[in-house]
């Protein structure tokens, strides 16, 4: 069922426009199923190089302070279950599947509505499915907060429906330029969109 969603991790030419990355369609899809990431605090990174290590550094050291952590990170290496991990542990194949089976539902309420109103528009993505599983999965685990590791820039990445308690960029050097830009100035900007006011910004320069 995953797979068969729109996937741009794998695609060669993505437009990255508002109409293709909607952050107003992930959040219809956390709306719907109870804004789960807004259950818990959330450390949110971004950046160019180090950022899944910098996500997988903060998870570890909250983790050891105590704190039930979730870690939200992509791409998987060996299965999806990775990607949604709490206290360094993926969940369950058993777990993603109830969580999916949850999730289903809503995303068919949101395509038919998109269908209706939009043929042309595309229903929630491969990425904005494994990120809203996260969230669900991290609020129905209880955790104490969680690390959100952006897919691709900041401003239109699913996981910047978020409300951080904690912004973080690594250093900022050219990538995805066809989709964000040819310049670092341009670059930087899309991954400064995960900025909220008031969270305090740690910028790896």
């Amino acid at each position: 069922y995953l797979v068969s969603r729109i996937d741009y991790e794998r695609s060669l030419a993505i437009p990255y426009s508002q109409r293709t990355f909607k952050l107003d369609r992930m959040k219809k899809l956390v709306e719907r199923l109870g804004n789960p990431h807004l259950m818990y605090p959330v450390v949110h990174v971004a950046g160019t190089k180090g950022k899944g290590s910098t996500s997988a550094m903060i998870a570890s050291v909250l983790t050891a302070a105590g704190y039930r952590t979730g870690l939200y990170t992509s791409p998987h290496l060996h299965r999806l279950e990775e990607r949604l991990a709490v206290d360094g542990q993926p969940c369950t194949p058993d777990e993603l599947a109830e969580l999916v089976s949850e999730v289903r539902g809503v995303v068919s309420e949101l395509d038919a509505e998109a269908a209706a109103c939009q043929p042309t528009e595309p229903g929630p993505t491969y990425f904005d499915l494994t990120t809203a599983l996260a969230m669900l999965h991290f609020a129905r685990r209880g955790v104490d907060l969680a690390v959100l590791e952006v897919g691709v820039g900041g401003r239109l990445d699913s996981t910047n429906v978020c409300r951080p308690a904690v912004c973080v960029i690594t250093n900022i050097s050219f990538d995805h330029m066809n989709l964000l830009g040819n310049t670092l100035t341009a670059i930087a900007s899309e991954k400064a969109g995960i900025i909220k006011s008031p969270a305090p910004v740690v910028s790896g320069v």
